[in-house]
């Protein structure tokens, strides 16, 4: 056989696009040309497959011209992962190997120049993509045990190229020097870790009862949050916190926040099932926070998919990052639009930032006066844009503690005691729209944040007032049946509005 096809996978955004590797062999000068849209690691791997199977004991067919063809043509291809399949349809082609057998199976993997088969990232991606189906996986150790994760799918590990071989070779075939059966087996899918809740406990942050209330609320309907007062209030022990107060993710949100971990190489099989606490630096750039490069990769606001995102000195942030995260706040999905690539991110995250009031950061406060002017704090506050606050459902003011109630021995309420009425008051969201709050559009808003006469009077009035964008006052709404669902409650009514009021930006200044 002169023309053999092995099965791969590309990686586009956190879809596993499938990928066929034609392998031409012809009489002629000897060449070795690799086409199909590769990026310069993926055509470095004339070098490493030449080594490999010439290390491995392997005949490589260095007097013919060889064509390698990665379809489709106009899909890029990056890293060492067609290394493996590369060589395969090499061997394939030079009938060294069964190349008919190779249909049921796909693969990808690194070489070493000694034949070794290294991780490559997205493992877990790829599996997802074959899940139900017939076909099996073949990678190398690191990646074949992320991707049994993937429930419904046959992975097997393979640790060097002669351990795959020794399964293909033809029926009158003579197996190579230094392949056993040890290095190849099917992995069965790990013993996963109990989902538990980690993180710092709220019975840790003393006092500040609403600013507690205000996280309470963010965790049941899931809504972003802004944490406003001077340096050392606390904002940042909330802001931690609030993971603690989330349920468990269930099995596909596990599968989901995996992959995306595993895209960036972060993915440890300890963090199974919790929810991630993204805090990305204040200098962080929007590409950093967005995602982007060549290949597009996840930002920190993906890698929080169903999790937290928490920005700490919101205002110091560039202008173009915070910019950035209006759309993801809205629609919950990146898109990353290049010229040569595009690439498609979930971006499900809950944001928790905190700020200072002012340059000094003592404006408001009841121990220290502030310095700055007027015409400072208006520059400082005026960092943040108008559309990207009417984003973020919550703003609190939090304020400093009198030092008496800070070494008070109190008891305070646990992340414990209150994720449980986060969880009871989720529960009633999913029973009633399968969705928690924060995600109901308009449509679904108006038939399930059903309110009283006077609730929506009351609501009515304040926008007027106060001079609401229609975000704003959907925004609220939510807020308001959430409050409604920590109480149990059928109907908002006019305590849940008057409520959900004191977390809009003009009422929310300390």
């Amino acid at each position: 056989m002169s023309l053999s096809l092995v099965r791969s996978r590309a990686l586009r955004g956190l879809e596993a696009a499938a990928v066929s590797v034609e392998v031409h062999l012809a009489p002629g000068l000897p060449s070795f040309t690799l086409v199909g849209l590769a990026e310069t690691e993926v055509k470095e791997a004339r070098e490493r497959v030449r080594a490999a199977l010439l290390h491995s004991g392997l005949v490589f067919p260095h007097d013919r011209r060889i064509t390698v063809n990665l379809a489709p043509a106009d899909l890029p291809k990056d890293s060492g992962r067609f290394d493996l399949p590369i060589a395969l349809g090499l061997l394939a082609a030079s009938g060294q190997i069964d190349g008919v057998a190779l249909a049921a199976y796909e693969f990808a993997g690194e070489l070493s120049l000694s034949g070794e088969l290294r991780p490559v990232r997205g493992a877990l991606a790829m599996a997802l993509a074959l899940r139900g189906q017939t076909t099996r996986l073949v990678l190398p150790p690191g990646s074949a045990e992320e991707a049994a994760l993937a429930p419904d799918t046959e992975i097997y590990r393979a640790v060097h190229v002669l351990d795959v071989v020794r399964q293909f070779l033809p029926a009158d075939g003579v197996p190579p020097q230094q392949a056993d059966d040890a290095g190849w087996s099917r992995q069965a899918r790990p013993a996963l870790p109990q989902a538990l809740v980690a993180g710092p406990d709220l019975a840790e942050v003393k006092g500040q009862a609403g600013p507690k209330r205000a996280l309470e609320i963010a965790a049941a309907g899931g809504h972003s949050l802004l944490l406003s007062g001077p340096p050392g209030t606390g904002k940042s022990m909330l802001a931690e916190r609030l993971a603690g107060l989330l349920p468990p993710m269930n099995t596909d949100e596990a599968l989901e926040s995996a992959a995306l971990l595993s895209l960036a190489g972060r993915f440890t099989l300890e963090r199974w099932g919790q929810r991630p606490t993204l805090r990305p630096h204040h200098t962080a750039s929007a590409v950093a926070l967005v995602g982007g490069g060549v290949p597009p990769k996840p930002g920190e606001i993906s890698l929080a998919h169903h999790g937290v995102l928490f920005l700490d000195e919101l205002p110091e942030t560039s202008r173009s990052a915070l910019e950035a995260l209006r759309e993801p706040l809205e629609t919950g999905r990146i898109r990353i639009a290049r010229a040569a690539r595009q690439a498609e991110f979930p971006a499900r995250f809950q944001l928790v930032a905190a700020m200072n009031p002012c340059p000094c950061g003592h404006l408001g406060s009841g121990t220290r006066s502030c310095r700055c002017t007027p015409d400072q704090i208006t520059r400082y506050q005026a960092r943040l844009s108008g559309p990207l606050l009417d984003r973020i459902d919550l703003h609190v003011g939090v304020t400093a503690l009198p030092p008496g109630e800070l070494l008070g021995g109190g008891a305070t309420e646990s992340s414990a005691t209150v994720r449980a009425r986060c969880v009871a008051a989720r529960a009633l969201a999913q029973a009633r729209q399968g969705r928690i709050n924060q995600d109901l559009g308009p449509q679904e808003l108006e038939r399930h944040a059903q309110a009283d006469d006077n609730a929506l009077g009351f609501l009515r009035q304040a926008a007027e007032r106060l001079g609401w964008s229609g975000r704003g006052l959907h925004r609220s709404l939510r807020v308001a049946r959430t409050i409604a669902d920590l109480a149990g409650a059928e109907r908002i009514g006019t305590d849940h509005v008057a409520e959900a009021l004191q977390y809009r930006p003009a009422l929310a200044q300390p």
